[in-house]
C-alpha cells in the first residue's frame, strides 16, 4: 500500500510537470501564430520573443577555400517582441547574396521599415554574402504582411553578376573539437548545431529598451563565437556588442590574439547608450581562438560610465 501510494504521487507529479511544460509551449501570443502563417515559416517563442530563422541552406559558401556549413554564420532571422502602446518591435538580420541586396532593401523601404546596417561578416568568402539589419514598429500582423515581400525575394532573385571572389588556400575541415575545453577557456557554455559549436553571451548589463520592450540576447543584443573544424585547425567567427568606450580595448584584444576584425557598425538606431557591433574571423587551434574570444569578453563591462 505504501509503495502504491507513492507511485500514484509520482505519477501525479509527472502529470503536473508535463502539463506545465505543455502550458509553456502554448504561451505564444495568438497574433504570433498569425505572423508565422503569414510568413509561411516556422519560429519559436522564448523570453517574450518570437524568432523566425531564415537560414541560407540554398547557398554553399566557402571562406578562404573552406567549405563552411550554414550554422557557422549564414542563418538570417527576424524577431518580434511586445513594446508600449500595443505595438510590437521588429528586428532582423537578413543574409543576402550580392544580387539580392538592393531588391530586398527596396522592398523593406517601400514597406516602411528602417534598414539600419548593411555589411559583410567575412573576408575571402565565395559567393560574397552581405548582412542587412532591419528595424520596425507596429502591429504584429501588419509587420508580418509588410515584411513578407522582402523575405520572399531571398533565394529567388535572379543572379546578374558572377562573384569576383574565389578561395583556395586554407584546409580547415570538420573534425573533432574538444567543446568542453573551448567552453572552459571562454568561461561560457555553448550549443552544438551540426558541425558548429557556438557560444552566445547576453549583454543584459546594458539594459537597452525599445518602446519599453527589453532588447535582450534573442533580439540580437549579444556577443558570440562560432567554431568549426578540429582542435588543431579551426576557424572562428563572431560578433561583439559594445559600448563606445569598449571598442578600442576589444579591438586591441582581438588583434593581440591574431583575430581579424571584419566590420564595425551599428545594428540599431536611437538606443541609449549607443551599441556598436564588431565582427571578427580567424583560423588556428581552437584553444588559441577561444583565448582570443575570451580576451574580448574580458574587456566588456569595464568603465561603462566613462564620459566621451
Amino acid at each position: 500500500m505504501y509503495v502504491e501510494k507513492h507511485m500514484r504521487r509520482a505519477i501525479f507529479v509527472m502529470a503536473v510537470s508535463a502539463g506545465a511544460l505543455l502550458a509553456q509551449s502554448q504561451t505564444m501570443p495568438v497574433e504570433y501564430d498569425g505572423v508565422l502563417k503569414t510568413l509561411g515559416k516556422q519560429g519559436d517563442y522564448k523570453s517574450n520573443v518570437l524568432k523566425v530563422n531564415i537560414p541560407r541552406n540554398d547557398v554553399k559558401v566557402t571562406i578562404d577555400g573552406i567549405a563552411t556549413p550554414t550554422p557557422f554564420g549564414f542563418g538570417g532571422w527576424v524577431a518580434m517582441t511586445k513594446g508600449d502602446g500595443g505595438n510590437d518591435v521588429l528586428m532582423g538580420d537578413l543574409v543576402l547574396l550580392e544580387d539580392e541586396v538592393n531588391p530586398v532593401m527596396s522592398a523593406l523601404l517601400d514597406s516602411g521599415f528602417d534598414v539600419t546596417a548593411l555589411h559583410n561578416h567575412f573576408f575571402f568568402e565565395s559567393p560574397r554574402m552581405f548582412y542587412m539589419h532591419v528595424h520596425g514598429h507596429g502591429k504584429a500582423a501588419d509587420l508580418a504582411t509588410k515584411i513578407k515581400p522582402a523575405l520572399d525575394l531571398i533565394g529567388k532573385a535572379a543572379p546578374l553578376h558572377q562573384s569576383s571572389v574565389t578561395g583556395g588556400r586554407s584546409n580547415v575541415t570538420a573534425g573533432q573539437m574538444d567543446t568542453a575545453k573551448i567552453a572552459k577557456i571562454a568561461g561560457h557554455e555553448g550549443e552544438q548545431s551540426g558541425q558548429v559549436y557556438k557560444i552566445t553571451v547576453a549583454r543584459d548589463d546594458l539594459n537597452i529598451k525599445e518602446m519599453g520592450a527589453p532588447i535582450n540576447a534573442r533580439m540580437g543584443l549579444n556577443t558570440w563565437a562560432a567554431f568549426f573544424g578540429s582542435d588543431a585547425n579551426a576557424e572562428v567567427a563572431g560578433d561583439v556588442a559594445m559600448t563606445a568606450n569598449e571598442i578600442t580595448p576589444v579591438l586591441k584584444a582581438l588583434r593581440a590574439n591574431g583575430l581579424n576584425v571584419v566590420a564595425i557598425h551599428s545594428h540599431m538606431t536611437g538606443e541609449q547608450p549607443t551599441i556598436y557591433f564588431l565582427h571578427y574571423w580567424g583560423t588556428g587551434p581552437t584553444d588559441k581562438l577561444a583565448t582570443g574570444f575570451k580576451a574580448a569578453l574580458n574587456e566588456l563591462g569595464k568603465g561603462q560610465t566613462k564620459a566621451h
